[in-house]
């Protein structure tokens, strides 16, 4: 049984806390908010404790999910790591690389685990595409949402292309080559929709497009590799492939498509006890190194965006 603290009680906290409660090998020992009306709220809702200060948590719980805004994601994690204690914190893992390289040299030091919160490793279809993927060449992604007031501390592409930006790189495997990019603000000050073009060492391409200000929602990431273009639909947490099969006595080739097996599974809940396993001694799925890969690249892709509504305010 591995005592646990949830650190943050709001969209993606109590979601955490909720998977924490009904899983036999935590123990969720209390909730912890700065707010304290809605910290407790959470807390009494699941029958568990709750602290106002997070260093209240230390020396009574083994390891926690960090679900706060991502500017104390450094500071908070840092001491909670100093403490000994094992944090899982969301995406992304800091602000800048600066702190991912201190929160992941800090645990190294310490020999705590480090997990990031990039939860669409562990969506069934991206499993089940990670099986059968060999050499892709090209990425289509989209992830278009409606507007909700929440992660406005940060913009699209730090909020929802970061995901798809861990996908792609788990899957190619290449140091990045280029990084092209346009966005821009439409409902609050920081970056509101983005596409990015990102060209790794051995040529494979991946077109992103990311937006929290569109109409309808959207979770596709589409690729294709030699005879193969396989679909990935994460909220239908399907995937499927179409191949191609060629033969001397057929004038054209066939066309093969088949689902890709994926049995339904809550994703949060998949990543929580790979962070359970982890802090009971297995390898850590998505380590600081992960978070910090993706950090990297959509960092770059806002830098390229910003440059570029610069020189078009220039002009």
């Amino acid at each position: 049984m591995i005592n646990i603290g949830v650190i943050g009680a709001g969209h993606f906290g109590k979601e955490h806390a909720r998977v924490y409660s009904a899983l036999a090998s935590a123990n969720l020992v209390a909730i912890c908010d700065t707010d304290e009306d809605t910290g407790r709220s959470r807390a009494e809702s699941l029958n568990v404790g709750f602290e106002r200060d997070f260093r209240r948590l230390i020396g009574k719980v083994d390891a926690v999910s960090l679900a706060v805004p991502t500017d104390s994601h450094h500071s908070v994690a840092c001491e909670l790591i100093e403490a000994g204690v094992c944090v899982l914190v969301e995406k992304p893992i800091a602000r800048s690389l600066k702190e991912a390289d201190e929160m992941i040299a800090l645990a190294g030091r310490h020999g705590v685990v480090l997990q990031v919160g990039h939860l669409e490793r562990f969506n069934p279809a991206v499993i089940a595409a990670t099986k059968i993927v060999t050499s892709p060449a090209f990425f289509e992604g989209d992830r278009l949402s409606v507007f909700t007031p929440r992660s406005l501390d940060i913009d699209v592409v730090m909020d929802l292309m970061i995901h798809d930006i861990d996908v792609v790189i788990s899957l190619v495997r290449q140091p990045v080559a280029e990084i092209r990019a346009s966005g821009v603000p439409v409902i609050t000050p920081r970056i509101d929709i983005a596409n990015a073009r990102i060209e790794f060492a051995n040529g494979c391409v991946a077109n992103l497009t990311a937006s929290r200000v569109s109409a309808e929602r959207i979770r596709k990431l589409r690729f294709f590799q030699p005879n193969e273009y396989v679909s990935v639909d994460y909220s239908a947490q399907e995937a499927a492939m179409v191949s191609i099969e060629r033969s001397s006595s057929a004038p054209l080739p066939q066309f093969n498509s088949r689902l890709l097996s994926a049995e339904r599974h809550e994703p949060l809940e998949l990543e929580i006890q790979s962070f359970l396993a982890a802090v009971a001694g297995a390898p850590v799925e998505i380590t600081g190194q992960d978070g910090r890969n993706a950090l990297e690249v959509a960092l770059a892709v806002t830098d390229k965006i910003n440059e570029n509504l610069r020189q078009m305010h220039a002009r």
